[in-house]
């Protein structure tokens, strides 16, 4: 069963495959038909995914994987190009 954490490493993986930047809604759109089926069978999670997938951006961007919101457009996160070097998520 999927957890919280487990959309930090999602949305890293969206916006990765995105090129390394992408929208809000390109990151859900992203987990959605990617993760549909976990989603579905992991309860409560299930009605919180969007606002846990925020949460997990914002873990990426405390761990400085994710460029600060300052350095983005509004609604937009970006990987940070230090952390391009490293493939792995603190």
């Amino acid at each position: 069963m999927a957890t919280k954490y487990d959309l930090r490493d999602w949305v890293h993986d969206a916006v990765r495959a995105n090129g390394g930047k992408a929208t809000i809604v390109q990151v859900a759109k992203y987990i959605w038909n990617n993760h549909k089926s976990e989603l579905e069978e992991s309860g409560d999670l299930f009605y919180t995914w969007q606002y846990d997938m925020r949460w997990g951006a914002q873990a990426l961007r405390d761990a400085k994987v994710f460029k600060h919101k300052s350095l983005c457009q509004r609604g937009v996160w970006e990987i940070a190009p230090s952390a391009v070097k490293s493939a792995s998520i603190p």
